[in-house]
């Protein structure tokens, strides 16, 4: 399925399979110790991008089965990727990331969803998606709702960030519920 995964586009995002030259893009991207946070990430393991990180991230992408890397006017800025795809279950879990600051709040990362949504729901007919968000990352649930996806569940003191417990809020999204 890996190569048949196809180019999506719509008026603010494209996702598209990851290329060699995206190194390029990833390393040019600024990188923001605030975003890494919002994916669980401590200030302390914060690293700014660097070639290795950038080819790791490729390389990552590239493996993936289910993974794109998010395009804005013609630069790489973040990834969205179902995870743990289960046909069986028709089910998958999802994650989706904006990697620069710039590009936060401009409904960019919510178009890419619902892109990458409607492959799930549509092509390869899921029936369920989940999501794990940290309770405080407002602007990450505001664009899960816009899709969608409504709170299911809220597990107590699973992050550890910053040297404190944070909740995790589990989202869930149906085929029928998907606008």
């Amino acid at each position: 399925m890996q190569n048949e995964l196809p180019t999506l586009a719509g008026d603010k995002a494209t996702i598209r399979r990851v290329r060699a030259e995206d190194v390029e893009g990833f390393l040019a991207l600024e990188g923001d110790p605030e975003i890494h946070e919002m994916f669980g990430g401590s200030r302390d393991t914060y690293r700014p991008m660097t070639r290795s990180v950038a080819e790791g991230i490729v390389k990552r992408l590239s493996d993936h089965p289910f993974a794109w890397g998010i395009e804005h006017a013609s630069k790489v800025i973040g990834e969205v990727r179902l995870d743990r795809v289960d046909m069986q279950d028709r089910r998958a879990s999802f994650a989706v990331g904006i990697l620069d600051p710039k590009y936060l709040g401009r409904g960019i990362g919510t178009e890419a969803m619902r892109l990458a949504l409607g492959f799930a729901f549509e092509r390869i007919k899921l029936h369920r998606i989940s999501v794990r968000v940290l309770a405080h990352n407002h602007r990450a649930i505001r664009a899960y709702r816009k899709c969608g996806f409504a709170v299911e569940g809220q597990e107590r003191e699973s992050a550890w960030v910053n040297d404190r417990w944070h909740d995790d809020l589990i989202m869930g999204l149906l085929d029928r519920e998907f606008r």
